[in-house]
This record gives structure tokens, C-alpha cells and sequence, in this order.
């Protein structure tokens, strides 16, 4: 995933800009998904609003890290999302380094070369 995908694409006089997006979790398009979000981005950052999963699902850490993958892949510094947690209510912010950093840290690792001593 090292190219960006264009957030704007101009036709004749017109540009057209990527600011919103639907999510669907589903394996393939058209069919019944179990989760839907409405995302709007702005400027560097997009806010995933409106998250919804079916009642026996939730948003699992492999779901967090797609949304992840997905601010990289448009060249967005992260996104922001709202939860209730034990009542509370807050906002929590995700940084693609933390992508970047959890990549690094399960990459297999390189082979080292074979020094011979003498």
C-alpha cells in the first residue's frame, strides 16, 4: 500500500474532491453487510461518524486497523471516532503511525548476512 490514492480528480472544468465516504463491512459488494460508518474527511484528518454493527457484532481490532490502512491509502495523518465507554462519552483520535509502527514491529525479520571470522 505505498501509493496514495488520489483524493481529487479533475474532469474537463471541474474537480471533483473526495470528502465523504461510506463503509460497508461485507465480502462482497451488494450483499447484507453486518457494519456501516459514514466518514468525512477534512483536510489531513477524516471523522468516522455514524458507526453501526449488527447487535451480536462488534468493532474488532482487525476492523480498527482497516479504517487505519484506509487514512494511509489516502494520504490522511489519521482519523478520529466517538464512543461510549462505561457511560462515558469521548472522542479518541488514531495516528497512521500507529499503522506504520504496528507494521514494523510484525514485519518478519531480515535475514542477517554471514560474516566469517577468523
Amino acid at each position: 500500500m505505498k501509493d496514495n490514492t488520489p483524493r481529487y480528480v479533475k474532469i474537463d472544468d471541474w474537480i471533483f474532491e473526495l470528502k465523504m465516504v461510506r463503509a460497508l463491512k461485507v465480502d462482497e459488494y451488494g450483499k447484507p453487510y453486518t457494519a456501516i460508518a459514514n466518514c468525512n474527511i477534512n483536510g489531513d484528518n477524516m471523522y468516522v461518524d455514524g458507526l453501526l454493527t449488527k447487535e451480536e457484532d462488534e468493532f474488532t481490532k482487525e476492523d480498527f486497523m482497516t479504517f487505519l490502512k484506509f487514512s494511509k491509502k489516502l494520504g490522511l495523518k489519521g482519523f478520529s471516532y466517538h464512543r461510549y465507554h462505561n457511560g462515558k462519552s469521548s472522542t479518541k483520535d488514531a495516528n497512521v503511525k500507529m499503522l506504520d509502527a504496528f507494521e514494523a514491529a510484525t514485519e518478519e525479520p531480515k535475514p542477517q548476512p554471514i560474516r566469517l571470522v577468523k
